[in-house]
């Protein structure tokens, strides 16, 4: 399903590894505690160090029942990498919805993004670990993003919102590549003087971005129109 702003909502229907039968609402619910509690355990302990007793203790779930819904520690952490990666598109396009033109589009999806990463510091390390637990989660993490991302600018050049001299994809891999880095210096690496990570951005450093990111995309006048060679 297409989301506003051109982001892909995927979410696919969650069965039991054990059973393959699709899952309760209860099953869910139990699913929904072992991610949460992953998300800590990896994020705080990283891959190798973390286990699945470690995270069924946090999830005060007995650990046969784990084999239920996951086969094995690295099966969790796969789905966890899906799981963030869907909520913090969701978290964006929700942010991007009823955005006047492209441009509001993306400062609402950035501070959307800031809003997730802030409350989901994990995602940093958990996405980034897995370049080297399963490559190619890695991938489709990125990929998922970008896809709806480039559909989203291509609308946005066709309704005339975006320079057309821009690569759509090129110019989706940049944006992405601007946001996760800043995001990891402003927010992953801050701290205050009792050592506490900021809740939001720093609104001097999203105006910043922002104004980037606007004499970027804005478009150009129409002799600089004719598109990307």
């Amino acid at each position: 399903m297409t989301l506003p702003g051109g982001l892909v909502d995927d979410e696919p229907e969650l069965v039991s590894q054990a059973t393959g039968r699709p899952l309760t609402k209860r099953g869910e619910a139990t699913r929904l505690r072992l991610l949460e509690a992953a998300e800590v355990v990896f994020a705080e302990q990283g891959y190798h160090e973390a286990s699945i007793v470690k995270i069924t203790e946090r999830a005060g779930i007995g650990l046969g029942t784990f084999y239920l819904y996951f086969d094995s520690k690295q099966s969790i952490f796969e789905a966890l990498v899906i799981d963030l990666n869907r909520r913090v598109r969701h978290a964006m396009s929700e942010a991007m919805a009823g955005a006047a033109s492209r441009l509001d589009a993306e400062r609402a999806g950035f501070a959307g993004f800031f809003r997730f990463t802030a409350a989901h510091p994990a995602l940093y390390r958990v996405v980034r670990e897995a370049e080297f637990v399963s490559p190619e989660v890695l991938r489709l993490h990125y990929t998922r993003i970008v896809e709806g991302y480039e559909a989203g600018l291509r609308a946005a050049q066709d309704a005339g919102d975006v320079d057309r001299a821009l690569d759509p994809e090129t110019t989706a891999w940049a944006l992405m590549g601007m946001g996760e880095l800043i995001g990891m210096r402003f927010l992953l690496w801050e701290r205050d003087a009792d050592g506490r990570p900021p809740e939001q951005l720093d609104p001097v450093v999203f105006a910043g971005m922002t104004r980037i990111i606007d004499n970027a995309l804005a478009p150009r006048p129409a002799a600089h129109q004719e598109g990307p060679e």
